[in-house]
């Protein structure tokens, strides 16, 4: 059954955050989960998945480090899944080791080859599109491309993020992927040239400094939007939201960027079961809408439609290049955002 906004919010009290044990769990009814989501964007997804099969979801939550945490244990790792918000710690992963591949018909059906590792070794579960949010008062346009981000009718008006926030990386090695490692290069220093204050903080600080008048142009994912304009607990979030337009930018050679959030089961998964189980719940129609009501992203299943919100803001192309092959440049475009003093 799916839940309402409101109850998944609800839900979000209940997860059991603890550290898994150290030595690898043998109850039948768990699943340890290391996760570098936010709490309050999966715990709705783990508590649906309980109340639906009364297997017991145990997870460790972390910013960084949980690779090499997986690495440094080994064999005796009690993790079974890895959910990270980004593709390339996926590609790490399965690089070093620490998946397995899942030949699930009921997750390859539902995940579209361009999202997924082509040995199955990881899976993408939703999708953000790397967008521009553009004053409504001060940038009224309709259409951009990334390329327009260096174009000097635009100096001291743009703001973002850290270049090497694995968000911008991923864009950066999309432009590498398609344009080349030097035409980048030139690429990121026009961008820098435009920028109006360092690059700092979050996707929603981007919002709230060009509701601030520090900009008129900002990078950021598409469901921060969302989450800003349904925040009640600080609703000036909402009025930052207001000042800005989405614009999807468009590439003419790939359209827009989008990056994903993703799972892979790991080599020594103790309890393989109960997390196969998991991974066709999270791929799941029923699941899949859950994330995108409750999340603002959109859905990889290409049957479930993304929220009434996230559709308002308009349709667009995204790149339809296989997304481990973008997060092969990832390194390459942290290289070049320290050689071109992005974040100085």
């Amino acid at each position: 059954m799916l839940l309402s906004r409101r109850a998944a919010a609800g839900l979000c009290l209940s997860l059991f955050l603890s550290g898994v044990a150290a030595a690898p769990a043998q109850a039948n009814g768990e699943v340890n989960v290391y996760t570098y989501r936010q709490p309050s964007l999966i715990t709705p997804l783990f508590d649906a998945f309980t109340a639906k099969t009364g297997i017991q979801v145990r997870a460790v939550f972390a910013e960084n480090g949980l690779v090499e945490r997986l690495a440094q244990e080994g064999t005796n790792s009690p993790a079974d899944l890895l959910l990270t918000a980004d593709v390339g710690r996926l590609v790490e992963a399965a690089e070093r080791g620490l998946a397995q591949p899942v030949t699930s018909p009921v997750i390859l059906d539902k995940v579209p080859a361009n999202l997924r590792d082509e040995k199955n070794q990881w899976f993408g579960l939703t999708m953000r599109a790397r967008v521009i949010y553009a004053s409504t008062e001060r940038a009224p346009i309709t259409a951009i491309s990334y390329e327009e981000l260096a174009d000097p009718k635009w100096k001291g008006k743009v703001c973002m993020r850290p270049g090497n926030h694995p968000y911008n990386l991923g864009l950066f090695a999309a432009m590498i992927a398609h344009k080349g490692e030097d035409w980048t290069r030139d690429w990121l220093k026009g961008v820098k040239a435009n920028l109006a204050i360092r690059p700092s903080g979050n996707d929603r600080a981007q919002a709230k400094s060009v509701f601030a008048g520090e900009c008129d142009l900002a990078l950021a994912n598409t469901y921060y939007m969302g989450k800003m304009l349904t925040n009640e607990e600080e609703p000036e979030q909402k009025e930052w939201a207001k000042a800005v337009k989405i614009v999807f930018p468009a590439s003419p050679e790939f359209g827009t960027h989008v990056n994903i959030s993703g799972m892979l089961l790991t080599a020594s998964s103790p309890n393989k079961d109960n997390a196969l189980k998991l991974m066709e719940f999270l791929a799941s129609d029923e699941a899949q809408q859950l994330y995108a009501n409750a999340n603002f992203e959109y859905p990889v299943n290409p049957a479930v439609k993304a929220d009434p919100i996230v559709q308002s803001w308009g349709s667009f192309t995204p790149d339809t290049l296989n997304v481990a092959e973008v997060a092969k440049f990832e390194p390459a475009a942290a290289k070049l955002v320290d050689e071109v003093g992005f974040n100085d």
